[in-house]
């Protein structure tokens, strides 16, 4: 199971300040999103609740409630943590947008901007590029995101968020989440007549690609003793 932790490795909600290996048990009652501790399976999951700068694996035990994406416990306690830096952010952000760029291109193949913001994202991850500069990339992939509207929201938005999202380390990882659903939306073909349907599968496809380079991801990170 895994949750995501803020600096300190302390919860994003409450006053939890976790030490590696010991546990923790909640007094009163479980309640979803609101009391008791909180975790998931998969990194993705884990991720589109809480951005945070630490990313940890947890043993639980004791009372819980559970839904797919997310269960709360009576006792946690983290086992092995990692350090989730702006890079890792800024890298899903581009992985995101890159799933869904060929859906922009192929309504609007003239239009570069989306492109030239996730190339500017790059750049930064090798320091070659100035937030100033990512800054101007990430307007002008706004800009594309108006003119597409509605056909490539979905496509703009990401590649715009892939821009964005070097400017923080918080609001990157939240552009990554975002980036992640428009992926899903961008998927599936508005003239499609089974819309439901084909929405569903590429949400299902798209969602366990981004599942997977997050999982590959966890190797690349820096563990905290």
């Amino acid at each position: 199971m895994y949750k995501f932790l803020r600096e300190g490795l302390k919860s994003d909600n409450g006053n939890e300040v976790w030490k590696i290996g010991k546990w923790k048990k909640h007094r009163g009652k479980l309640e979803m999103c609101k009391s008791g501790f909180h975790c998931s399976k998969r990194i993705y999951q884990a991720f589109s609740y809480i951005q945070g700068e630490i990313l940890a694996e947890v043993e639980v035990r004791g009372k819980s409630i559970k839904r797919e994406d997310k269960e709360v416990w009576s006792e946690m306690r983290i086992v092995r943590a990692w350090k989730w830096q702006k890079k890792d952010s800024v890298s899903l952000a581009i992985y995101c947008a890159e799933l869904c760029l060929k859906n922009f291109e192929k309504v609007y193949p003239k239009d570069k901007r989306p492109r030239k913001a996730i190339e500017a994202a790059k750049l930064w991850l090798k320091g070659k590029m100035t937030d100033k500069e990512l800054s101007a990339a990430r307007s002008a992939a706004w800009s594309a995101e108006s003119a597409a509207w509605p056909a490539a929201w979905s496509a703009a938005r990401s590649a715009e968020s892939a821009a964005w999202s070097a400017e923080s380390a918080a609001r990157s990882a939240e552009s990554a989440a975002r980036s992640a659903r428009s992926a899903a939306r961008s998927a599936e073909s508005a003239e499609s007549a089974a819309w439901p349907a084909a929405w569903s599968a590429a949400w299902s496809d798209l969602i366990n690609k981004i599942s997977i380079w997050m999982d590959k991801r966890l190797l690349t990170l820096k563990e905290i003793n």
